[in-house]
Order: structure tokens, then C-alpha cells, then sequence
């Protein structure tokens, strides 16, 4: 009986909605399956199939299984997927917009960082939209601390690092404090650190715990220098080829997948620290003149980046102070 009523409902649901034509898209990710990014995009991809009767599936690609993470944003642009995940501090070279939160010591807490996001959105979104992408939801990972094999009393120590660098931003990081920096993906990160590739990074503790950086690492300083976001981004053409209530379906699943995702991200920084400890690394608060060094470094790439953002960047950071 239990059956039959789940089918009479299921047809009633069918029923109500409107005739949608079937429709498939890919999602790659870089990201591991149980990395909470992952996690929330799969119950996006669950949320528009539901509301659609299952005739928009989202088919998600975790861990670089479809394109590697710095293809994923041209992917998306050029069609051959219709919407991707990426890390915008990525992009900081084809515009200065793309890296405004890898800036250390910018927005600090998920309360500026919001803020952030708030006060960008709109530029973020025009650059996009030129590029012939919109941006449909972000997710920040969880503040950014130091992780190194040696101890770090100052700035002075972290000279001769070989240092890995996922974006334009660590790469400066590197440049400024005498490190070297070192090319290295989220998927390439264990093995980095197994063959001695890097011996230190700047990253959450999730990037800790899912690349088991414990075995290798024994230190991470937590200088909550920034919280960088993933942004979902999708082809327009392909949204525009949408029917308008899988459009509908689409953009109520980003915005309840953003709530949920800033909530995830806050509650989740805690545990991974927490299991981090378990394994054995040593979560420490830097001490007073590390942390005056990073400052400057932070300083230093802030006024590098007004320069190179113009009076576009400008606004949008005395947007963010003025919040």
C-alpha cells in the first residue's frame, strides 16, 4: 500500500509540473567526495533533480576526475561543461577582481568575508558575465593558516620554504617572504608532500585533513589570514537554453545551497582542527612577530592590488569597509 501511495504521489508531482524536456549537465570539481565543498554541491545536484521530477540532473565530477582544477573555469566558458566549480583567487591574472579574497588579512572572520562577498558580488558577476558565465552561488573554506614542517617564530624562518602555491596570491606569499614557490593542485597535494616536492602551504584545515597532510606535516599556524570562496559558475548560453522552471529550479537550489554552504564551511572549521590535533599535528596561534610580519605581507598586497584593480577595486573595498 506504502508503494502505491508513493507512486500515486510521485505521478501527481509529474502532473503538476510543467513538460520539461530531459536535460543533462556535467559539474566538474577538484575537490574529494567527502570534502564538505563536494558534499553540498551533491545535495544541490539532488535538490534541482527533485524539483525538476527528475528531468534536470546535475551530474557532479569530484576530485579533477573530469578537468583538472584550472580547466574547469575555461570548461565551463567554452561549453564543454555547463557548470563548474573553481576557486576564484585562481583567475587573479586574467582580471584583479577574481582575487580579491586571497588578500591576507583583508576579511578575516566568515562576518567580514561575508561582507566581502556582498560588497564584490556585483563586480565579480559583470566580469563573469563578459566572459559569458554568471556566477550562481560561492562557498568559503575555512580561514587560512600556515602549515610547515620546521617551527615558525617569524617571518624570517619561513625563508628557503619549498612552498606550494595554488594561486597568484600564495605564489606573491612566496615571493615576499623568500620561499619557493611550488605549482601544486588540491589533488596533486599528498603526493607533493610525500616525494618532498613542498614542505609547507598556506591552506584551511580541511585541505589538511582531506590530503592527510598529518603524515607529513607536524605544524599549522592559524593565522586566519583569509577565507578564499569557490564560486559555482555556469555557461549562459547553457542557463539560457533552460526552460524557465528548471531556471526556477536552478537558482532557489544555489541560494538554499549558499546558506547552507557558509553555515557548513563555519561549523566544519572547528572539527577538521579538531581531527588534525588528533593525528597529531600541532595547532598553534602564531606568535606576535610572525604575525606582524604577515601583516606587512598582507599590507604590501592590498596596495599591489588597488593599483592593478583601479577605481573599480577601490569601490568595492571602500564598499567593504563602509558595511
Amino acid at each position: 500500500m506504502k508503494r502505491i501511495l508513493a507512486l500515486v504521489a510521485a505521478a501527481g508531482l509529474a502532473a503538476a509540473l510543467p513538460a520539461l524536456a530531459q536535460t543533462k549537465w556535467d559539474l566538474p570539481s577538484a575537490y574529494p567526495a567527502s570534502n564538505f565543498h563536494t558534499e553540498n554541491l551533491q545535495q544541490f545536484a539532488n535538490d534541482v533533480e527533485k524539483a525538476t521530477g527528475g528531468r534536470f540532473k546535475i551530474q557532479l565530477h569530484p576530485n579533477a576526475s573530469l578537468f583538472k582544477a584550472p580547466e574547469i573555469k575555461r570548461a565551463v566558458q567554452g561549453g564543454q561543461a555547463q557548470i563548474g566549480e573553481v576557486l576564484l583567487v585562481n583567475f587573479e591574472n586574467e582580471d584583479p577582481l577574481y582575487g580579491i579574497d586571497g588578500i591576507p588579512f583583508l576579511a578575516t572572520s566568515y562576518a567580514e568575508s561575508f561582507k566581502l562577498y556582498k560588497a564584490s558580488r556585483k563586480a565579480l558577476e559583470d566580469r563573469l558575465g563578459k566572459q559569458g558565465m554568471m556566477l550562481l552561488f560561492t562557498v568559503p573554506w575555512p580561514p587560512q593558516g600556515i602549515y610547515s614542517k620546521k617551527p615558525l617564530a617569524s617571518g624570517a624562518d619561513m625563508k628557503g620554504l619549498k612552498w606550494r602555491a595554488y594561486s597568484p596570491a600564495t605564489a606573491k606569499i612566496a615571493e615576499l617572504v623568500g620561499a619557493q614557490p611550488m605549482t601544486v593542485q588540491a589533488a596533486e597535494l599528498s603526493q607533493a608532500l610525500a616525494t618532498g616536492v613542498i614542505d609547507s602551504y598556506m591552506s584551511s584545515g580541511a585541505t589538511g585533513f582531506d590530503s592527510k597532510t598529518y603524515e607529513h606535516v607536524k605544524n599549522w599556524y592559524d593565522t586566519q589570514a583569509w577565507l578564499p570562496k569557490n564560486a559555482i559558475i555556469v555557461n549562459r548560453q547553457a542557463f539560457a537554453r533552460l526552460e524557465p522552471p528548471a531556471q526556477s529550479a536552478l537558482l532557489k537550489a544555489a541560494a538554499q545551497a549558499e546558506t547552507r554552504g557558509w553555515k557548513l564551511s563555519e561549523e566544519k572549521n572547528g572539527w577538521y582542527l579538531d581531527q588534525l590535533r588528533q593525528k597529531g599535528m600541532n595547532i598553534a596561534k602564531p606568535s606576535e612577530q610572525l604575525t606582524a610580519d604577515m601583516r606587512k605581507v598582507g599590507n604590501f598586497m592590498l596596495a599591489e592590488w588597488l593599483r592593478k584593480a583601479g577605481d573599480d577595486g577601490r569601490k568595492v573595498i571602500d564598499a567593504f569597509r563602509a558595511m
